[in-house]
């Protein structure tokens, strides 16, 4: 039987008078694989910092049998405590931490992770920024890993491929799945099919029982007012009047009580929920922002550089119209170069004069108005409150979600809100660079519904297979200061296999 590294037991987490974490018992033994997933906002950094001794909980206890490594965004980086053979695997650029690019700063904390060996391992997003190449090697350096590796992250590809047990915390408590990512889809799949069952059969009986009581109460309305028709006369004639009345009046408690415990019953039957449908969304776009050009942004012999330094030569491209065109490449092969350069119409790239971009980056990470999310979506789209409402709702902001102060939203919340204000803007052409990097999983998965619905075309950079897969219809990878044109929408997921 595995040891047991760590408990939690009878763990309360609060922030103020918010209940953060709420955790009967919670065990990891060495060589679990455990993959953490829920909202933002909803604890599962604060999970981590609980396990690693970095946040007290309230009350409860936690018993530790070993020392865990740990990674975090947030971290400083320790010079001395990485390895040089790790610095030069991770391919980690000889330069000032300042003068790097995103996801070379995580290579370079991802070396300090490797340099110590810990019988466990709590990673924070560790794929944050990564390119392709650094998340299959920090994928290959887990598989080989020996000892216990809980970790929280975004992508699902990443999930899929480490982890075993996928806990899901919501509200404050922990829910463990077996299996995998995908697994983990599936069995909530099942949970929402059961859960729809239970609702029907149970709605079903309602109005049967229901329907039998209003049946019992007729009966006795009608004995009722049979008693009430007789005359005096005809009262009077019948010999065991006192007996018929007697006994009729019986039978009509009789029944009335029968109609009342019908209708206990219908009110003790359990309350299940339906489950919520998901609300289609519809992107009108204005006579006025259409494009008739079916290729309206290309390129012949370009060449992009930053300050002296070539990153694409020679590049040719084609982006047809409504079609969502992806570009990969490693970090700081000039991803995000490009796509500034196609919005500014640089030299070399010939842009229709109908498109309109609206770009990810024209947004601050933090809006600071004083008005509802509501408000400042009327405010700045030109479609239905009904549209504005469902897309809003697709990005998780429900109910009175949307009366919420813009300038009170958290980060994850902001960006959401961004990607909201740009697919319903007066644009045509959306250009996202790394829209994915702060969003959990549903938000991710709701910016790929937004993706499809959008009858403009849409040019993105991200590193997430999972997203690609679902969303690109034209793949571009930058190597070798070429811009390679793939196959279509499964090119990444099949060019990047790890066997």
């Amino acid at each position: 039987m595995e040891q047991l590294v760590v408990e939690l037991s009878g763990v309360h987490v609060t922030h103020g008078d918010q209940l953060i974490l709420e955790i009967d018992r919670l065990p990891i033994y060495q060589f679990d694989r455990i993959g953490i997933v829920g909202e933002n906002g909803s604890g599962k950094s604060t999970l981590l910092n609980v396990l690693e001794g970095r946040v007290q909980s309230n009350r409860g206890h936690i018993h530790r049998h070993i020392h865990f490594a740990y990674f975090a965004q947030k971290e400083a980086y320790e010079k001395e405590k990485v390895e040089g053979e790790w610095i030069s695997r991770l391919e980690v650029p000889n330069r000032s931490q300042a003068d790097m690019s995103g996801g070379e700063q995580t290579r370079l904390k991802l070396a300090q992770l490797f340099s110590t060996y810990q019988e466990g391992m709590l990673l924070d997003e560790p794929t944050t920024h990564l390119d392709e190449k650094g998340v299959d090697f920090l994928v290959e350096e887990l598989r080989h890993y020996y000892g216990a590796l809980v970790i929280v992250s975004h992508d699902r590809y990443v999930l899929d491929q480490l982890v075993t047990t996928i806990w899901e915390l919501k509200d404050g408590q922990v829910k463990e799945y077996s299996g995998n990512y995908s697994a983990y889809e599936a069995q909530k799949r099942m949970e929402q099919k059961v859960q729809q069952e239970q609702h029907e059969r149970i709605k079903t009986e309602k109005k049967r029982l229901l329907a039998a009581a209003e049946e019992k109460k007729k009966k006795a309305r009608h004995l009722t007012s049979g008693n009430r028709s007789m005359s005096k006369k005809e009262t009077k004639a019948t010999a065991n009047r006192m007996f018929m009345t007697k006994s009729k009046g019986t039978s009509e408690k009789s029944i009335q009580r029968a109609a009342k415990a019908l209708e206990q019953r219908a009110q003790q039957l359990p309350e299940v929920d339906a489950v919520e449908s998901e609300r289609p969304i519809v992107f009108h776009q204005p006579a006025y922002l259409q494009i008739h050009n079916k290729v309206p942004i290309f390129a012949n012999q370009l060449t992009v550089k930053k300050q002296d330094r070539v990153l694409i030569e020679d590049a040719r491209f084609q982006f047809p119209l409504g079609k969502t065109i992806a570009i990969t490449g490693k970090n700081g092969s000039g991803k995000t170069t490009l796509l500034q350069s196609i919005v500014n119409r640089n030299e070399g790239i010939t842009v229709s004069p109908n498109v309109r971009f609206g770009s990810y980056q024209q947004f601050n990470f933090q809006r600071k108005e004083k008005i509802s999310i509501l408000e400042s979506m009327k405010q700045n789209s030109e479609q239905e409150e009904g549209q504005i409402r469902s897309a809003l709702a697709a990005m998780g902001f429900v109910g009175n979600d949307v009366k919420k102060n813009v300038s009170d939203l958290s980060g994850g919340e902001s960006i959401r809100l961004q990607l909201c204000h740009l697919f319903l803007g007066a644009w045509n052409v959306l250009v996202l660079d790394e829209p994915t990097t702060f969003l959990d999983v549903q938000s991710i998965k709701a910016l790929e519904k937004c993706i499809k619905a959008y009858k403009g075309t849409v040019i993105l950079v991200s590193h997430d297979r999972t997203f690609l897969q679902e969303v690109a219809d034209v793949l571009y990878t930058i190597e070798n200061r070429k811009l390679l044109k793939g196959d279509g929408k499964n090119e990444s997921s099949r060019n990047h296999t790890i066997s």
